[in-house]
């Protein structure tokens, strides 16, 4: 018995193996041939040329810009055009002007004049044309003539002469009273002054001209205008910016120059200002000008006194030769103060002429006569205005027209 178990075991395990064996046939018939593996192919690098050998001729590929590989051909971005370098001129020379001359300025300027002034011919003709002339009349009229800074001396003189005249004349018409008034007026001015500028010198140097007064008169302005007036009259001139406190002073001047084609001699900002006039002086006479105009200081960088460095001035300048004429200017609004600054200066460097300024605005026109006879020198020369040709010789007939008016 136990043999036949053993029998059918066996047969049972001999079956199993057997279907096993068939099962595993079946499915590597079904699978594809696998492909031996192939050996990678290396290809070696082209060999360097040897000595004596013609290398192989390569053709390489045109080169693109940026902008033909990223963007489209019709997208390609423009080239920025390169901007030329600017061009920069030097600075033309200034063209030089002719000034207006000098004959006559002052009529021509009448008009200016008399806008500002006329004021106090007319107070007067108004006051005289009154049928009687009491004593508050004559109080009024010495009023008019004080505020108008004739100055109290004057004003006296002139008072008493008219009331003289007015009393042997009688009967008063207008006509006869503006010819009254202009002839007292012209004689308180003054007619006997020699008031021409002294502009020729008595030796084989250039005339010198010093021109002084306080900064702030337009004392500089003035000085670039006389320079206009003297080459309107035919003459050369050199300029000496000798006013080295105020720092605009000697480019102030020099722009003047240029304009008439005048050489201006100048220093350092707070140089000595006696050096400079003196430097002037002996350019002008190297040149052979006609005139030295010399700008003056009206203040000072050091402690030196004001009047004590323009007396070092003069002196300096006379070491050339004489000085010709030492021109005071004065601004005509300041009225009586400015007085006491001329009598300050006469003192210190001999005053021949007097400048008066600003003689168009708020500036009495009395002040010509109480100036001349607080100094006992003429105005020679009037400023007008702002323009450059506004500088005109004083002219008593003129002036005493513009004020009274027609």
């Amino acid at each position: 018995m136990e043999i036949l178990i053993l029998a059918v075991v066996i047969a049972l395990v001999a079956v199993g193996v057997i279907s096993g064996l068939v099962v595993s046939s079946r499915k590597k018939k079904q699978l594809p041939p696998t492909a031996p593996p192939s050996t990678p192919t290396i290809t070696a690098p082209p060999a360097e040329p040897q000595v004596g050998e013609d290398a192989a001729p390569t053709v390489e590929e045109p080169r693109r810009t940026i902008e033909e590989v990223v963007l489209p051909e019709a997208e390609a971005v423009p080239e920025a055009p390169v901007a030329e370098a600017p061009v920069i001129e030097a600075p033309a020379a200034p063209e030089i002007e002719v000034p207006e001359p000098t004959a006559g300025r002052l009529v021509r300027l009448r008009a200016r004049l008399a806008r500002s002034q006329n004021s106090l011919g007319k107070g007067l003709l108004t006051l005289l044309s009154r049928e009687h002339l009491d004593e508050d009349t004559w109080e009024e009229i010495e009023e008019t003539l004080l505020i108008a800074d004739v100055g109290v001396a004057p004003t006296q003189e002139l008072v008493d002469r008219l009331r003289e005249r007015v009393k042997v004349l009688g009967t008063r018409t207008p006509a006869e009273l503006r010819a009254l008034l202009k002839e007292e007026l012209v004689a308180l001015v003054g007619t006997d002054f020699d008031r021409a500028v002294k502009t020729e010198s008595g030796v084989d140097t250039p005339a010198v001209v010093m021109v002084v007064g306080v900064n702030g008169t337009g004392k500089t302005t003035t000085t670039g205008k006389l320079a206009r007036v003297l080459v309107a009259d035919g003459r050369s001139v050199v300029l000496g910016a000798a006013d080295t406190f105020r720092a605009a002073a000697a480019d102030q001047l020099q722009t003047w120059g240029e304009r008439v084609g005048a050489r201006t001699v100048r220093g350092p900002e707070g140089g000595d200002p006696a050096s400079i006039a003196y430097d002037a002086v002996k350019e002008g006479i190297a040149e052979g000008a006609d005139v030295v105009l010399i700008d003056t200081a009206g203040r000072l960088h050091t402690k030196t006194g004001l009047m004590d460095e323009l007396g070092k001035v003069k002196r300096v300048v006379e070491k050339h030769g004489p000085l010709d004429e030492v021109l005071l200017v004065l601004d005509a609004t300041t009225g009586q103060n400015g007085l006491t600054q001329a009598r300050v200066f006469a003192e210190v460097v001999d005053i021949t002429g007097i400048v008066l300024t600003k003689l168009d605005g708020t500036a009495k026109g009395g002040i010509v006569v109480a100036v001349q006879r607080a100094l006992g020198v003429p105005v020679k020369l009037i400023g007008l205005g702002e323009g450059p040709d506004d500088l005109a010789p004083f002219e008593p007939e003129a002036f005493v027209d513009a004020l009274i008016g027609d």
